[in-house]
Formats: C-alpha cells, structure tokens, sequence
C-alpha cells in the first residue's frame, strides 16, 4: 500500500481499478520495460513510424495538385525526417539501454530534438521545432490509439490516472464510468480540476510522480476532500473508506433537501446563487441543486470539444438551450476565452514562451475579429428568449473594454441590417481578474453593467504564481492578503457606481470562503453546481453581522495561513460535516 499526497480539487471518495493514460499533448511519463519486452516495444516503434509515414504520404497525394506549394513541401519535410534510420535508432536504443516504453523513447528523443532547434538564433530553425512537435504527436498518435480509445468507450468504472489533463479531455470523460481522477500535474483551480468540479468527479492534482508507481488494473482509492491518492490498499483501508464515501454521500442528501429553500441569511439577507456551467446539459444540474441562474457560461468548451470551429447556428442552438432552462432568471454568457492552456482545434498556434501572458480571452478576440463577431452575433440573437447578459473575460484596461463594445455595437447594426431581433439594451460586464483592472475598476465601472470577479486568474497574476503548475503550488492562494486587498477594492468601486458586483472563481466554490466574501459586500456568487447545497447551507447559518464581523478581522491579518486556519475554523463550526 502507498498513500499519496497532493491537491484536492474536487470532492468526493473514488474506489476503483486505476486506468493509466497518457496525452499526445504532454511529456509521456518515464515507464520502465521488463528486459523480455524490449523487442516488443522496438516493434511498436516501428510500426507507429510506418503507419505515420502511410498517413503522410496519403494526405500529401490527397492534396491537389492546384493547392499552395507550401503544404506539399511540409509533407515532404516530415517523411524525410521519418525516413531518417539515425533518428530510427536513436530511438530503437533509447528502448534498449534503458528498457522504457516506444512512447516514452519516442517522446524523449523528439523533445531533444526540439529543444536544439529553440535555441538555435535564426528564426526559420526556431520554427523547425513546431515541426518535431508534430511529428511527435503524429507518432504517439499511433502509439496511444488504442488507450484513447479506452478512455471514449470505457464499459466499467475506472480511476483515471493521468500525467496532466487538459480541461477538453476532462470534459469528454463519460461520469458514468470515470469515478475519480488523479494526476501528476496541476493545481487546484488549473482548467481540468475546475471541469472534473462542475462534473462532480472526485479529483486529486500535484501528485507529481503518481504515474511512475501506478499500473493499470492497479486498485486506487481517490480521496477528493483531502487531497489523498491510495495505490493497492489493503482491505482494512478499503472498508474504513467505503464507510467515510457512504457518510459523504448522506451530507450530500441532506444538503439537498434544501433545494427549494433561499439562499437568506438568519438576519434576512438575500445572496443569489448561480452555476457555473462549459455545457448547455449542465444548466439542468445547476438547477436541481437550486442554482437560481448561470453566472458564467464558459462558451469556449464550444470550441475545445469539437474538431471544428462552431458555426454562428451551434453557438445559437447552445445559448437557446441554457436560456429555456432557466426562463427569466439570469444567464451570462462569457466570450470565449481561448489561448493559455485551452485552444481551438482547427487553427494551430506556435508555443508562446508565456501562453498565460499572452494571446489569450480578450486578446484573442480582438485579433480573430471574424470569430468574435460569429459568437456576438448568436448571443445577441439569443438576448430576446430569456434575461441573457455578456461578459468579456480578461479586460486589463479601457482601451480593450472599448474596442470590444465597438465590436458588439458593429454586429448590432448588422443585425438591424438584416432585421433580426435582439436586446438593443442587453447588459455587457466584464471580468475583473488581473491587477490593473481590479486598480482601474472606478473607471471601467463608468463604462460596464456589472462586475464579475475572476478569483482564479486574479490570484495568478497577483501572487506571479502560474495555478496549473504544481512545483509552485504551494504559494497560491485566494486569500492571500494582497488578493483580498484587491477584492474589497474592486467590491467598494463597484457598490459606490451602483453596478451589481459577483464573484465567479473558484473561491466562492470553498464553504470557508463564503463569511468573508460575504462581509466583503459581496451579494452574488456563481460556483460549481455541486457544491451550491453547502454554500447555500452556510448562507443560511449566518448573519451579515457575524460575516462582517470576520472581514474586519481577516482585513487586519498579514499572514495566508492565519487567515485559512481562522477562516477553516469558523467555518468547521458551522458545518462540521464538510470538514
């Protein structure tokens, strides 16, 4: 038996056989080889060469002969390079001498590769290293199919252990039979995590080297609420964890039983509570747990589960289908927020050395001015079934506030053109989550309906922490001094412009944040749906006193830790269960 520790992103108790995969988009995890298995694993290399090497010159024929020289001259490059018996052996003895897997020996050796060629000065060798890059994936590809494969058609309940997930795989996961998920990689509010949280799948990250001791059919307990990952345990732990899940289940009926009672506090106070939903069958979750709308429509998940760009109709039907959900009560739609760790499969984007700091939300937009205007177009369309609103994510100053409702003006007379209706009064918001938009929130408040606080990228770049990287873990945190000065700034500007302010990160998803945000002056939050029953049930065990009380006490505080002890301890008074 061999206990892990890590990062609890999602809670719940799994107890399943582990299901190891791995991604063509990630380093493939070193696995070692029994010495009797290294001729199987050479003949796997050999095969996934021939097969990608097939591939290749049947899209290069496929091409017509009319079509830019350029794409052809790719081809040719690519099977040059796979032709290459220096790179066959390189790779063959990898496998050899160090007895590991064709895909770790395939990964390795073209990452090395790759890496030559990003140091390298001139620029058309740099950009050779895109080339290796795909030709990696092209391999593992092949080498991986079938564990893929696996994964979309899986026919028992499984624990999927994982070197890293991106947030596209995480939402393909069919819940009916992944039960838990554990990886090396991440952090507690990295994309992936946030998925597995609106899915209800019990999740561990910064497990760091979990994957080198799993394999697969391995028995694997995976402890969401306290960030634990058991490898084989012995019968003793499985009956003491069986007991533990059955107690989590119960807290979780009696939370819902006060679905259809408000979120007031004792001294009469309303807080309205919303979901946070990536898809439209998700408003029918927020709803039975007594969401009262969506506070934010993660509409990018449009784009990342698709093997094509959506047309202006699939972002149309989509937004029909949330709204009709909920009638007359509020849905955001948030504009996509592409680049950093979530991408369009149909345009493909060189490496950015920092993707968080660069072409990504607003930015994207602004560049990929078609696109944008495709997704305003269907939100506005749908603005007149129901009380829509739109948000912009990623505003860091006036000028790209501006820029963008220019756009939704353009597309609103383009509309007019064509005599469709819409919301001429639709209310546009923005998403206030990096630091100079929190210290300029007096002004964009002249100039937007609303704010929505972005708790998760706001502690990113306050605190210089990258959320999804698990070395740095450590040091990331909401409720560090610095992003609650931030917090109550951004709350006290938007109260004294009279606009409605609410916090959509991850932080109004943890029950020991909910009396300090809530004597911050914070009246609205939007949370993953399965967690609204224990947010709802803390709202109801409160006064604003008691709330206000704990701000002013928290605001004095220096340290992160004292602040999460004392926050952890109130809040355990109020719902030991949850704890």
């Amino acid at each position: 038996m061999e206990i892990k520790k890590g990062i609890a992103v999602s809670p719940g108790i799994s107890i399943a056989k582990s299901l190891v995969i791995d991604a063509e988009d990630y380093r493939i995890p070193r696995r070692k080889i029994k010495p009797a298995q290294r001729m199987r694993e050479i003949q796997r290399v050999r095969n996934a060469f021939k097969d990608a090497i097939s591939e290749l010159a049947q899209l290069e024929v496929a091409r017509d002969e009319t079509e830019e020289g350029k794409i052809k001259d790719i081809f040719a490059v690519h099977l040059r390079f796979l032709h290459d018996r220096s790179l066959h052996k390189k790779i063959t003895d990898l496998v050899q001498s160090d007895l590991v897997t064709a895909e770790y020996a395939v990964s390795a050796t073209l990452r090395e590769i790759a890496s030559h060629f990003t140091k390298e000065k001139d620029a058309y060798m740099r950009e050779r290293a895109t080339d290796i890059y795909d030709m990696e994936r092209r391999l593992l590809k092949h080498l991986l199919g079938r564990k893929r494969e696996d994964v979309e058609h899986l026919t028992e309940e499984v624990a999927v252990v994982v070197r890293e997930l991106s947030p596209t795989q995480t939402a393909g996961f069919d819940k009916k039979f992944v039960k838990g998920i554990a990886s090396d990689a991440g952090g507690r509010t990295s994309h992936a995590a946030i998925v597995a949280r609106s899915l209800g799948i019990p999740a561990v990250v910064a497990l760091e080297d979990l994957t080198e001791s799993v394999s697969g059919g391995d028995t694997v307990i995976i402890d969401g609420n306290r960030g634990l990952v058991i490898v084989n345990p012995d019968d003793e732990t499985i009956r003491q964890y069986e007991e533990y899940s059955h107690e989590f289940v119960e807290l979780e009926h009696k939370l819902d039983a006060i679905r259809e009672k408000p979120a007031v506090t004792r001294d009469g106070v309303k807080v309205a509570l919303l979901g946070n939903i990536e898809f439209p069958d998700e408003a029918e979750m927020v709803l039975q747990k007594g969401g009262e709308g969506i506070g934010l429509y993660r509409t990018e998940f449009l784009y990342l589960n698709s093997p094509s760009e959506p047309t202006e109709e699939d972002h149309y039907q989509a937004y029909a289908e949330t709204v009709g959900v909920f009638k007359h009560r509020p849905v955001i739609i948030r504009t996509v927020d592409l680049g950093a760790d979530k991408y369009t499969q149909s345009k493909r984007f060189a490496p950015e050395p920092n993707p968080f700091l660069g072409l990504r939300s607003i930015r994207f937009c602004l560049q990929n001015l078609m696109m944008f205007k495709t997704q305003l177009h269907a939100i506005l369309r749908a603005s007149v079934l129901g009380e829509v609103k739109m948000m912009f994510p990623l505003i860091t100053n006036i000028q790209e506030l501006m820029q963008a409702k220019m756009i939704v003006r353009d597309v609103m007379e383009d509309l007019d053109e064509e005599s469709i209706t819409y919301n001429k009064n639709i209310q546009v918001g923005i998403m206030v989550e990096t630091p100079s938009a929190a210290l300029m929130a007096s002004t964009l408040a002249r100039d937007v309906d609303f704010f929505s606080i972005g708790t998760n990228d706001l502690t990113q770049y306050t605190l210089a922490v990258d959320r999804g990287n698990e070395l740095v873990s450590t040091l990331y945190s909401e409720v560090d001094p610095a992003v609650l000065r931030l917090i109550r700034t951004v709350v006290q500007d938007a109260h004294k412009a009279q606009i409605d302010i609410s916090i959509c990160g991850e932080m109004a998803s943890e029950p020991e944040h909910i009396m300090l945000l809530l004597g911050m002056g914070v009246r609205t939050f939007s949370l993953a749906p399965p967690m609204i029953p224990e947010v709802k049930q803390i709202i109801r065990s409160v006064t604003i006193e008691d709330c206000n009380s704990v701000a002013r006490k928290i605001l004095a505080m220096n340290s992160e830790r004292q602040i999460s002890n004392y926050l952890r301890d109130a809040t355990r008074k109020i719902l030991p269960e949850a704890f």
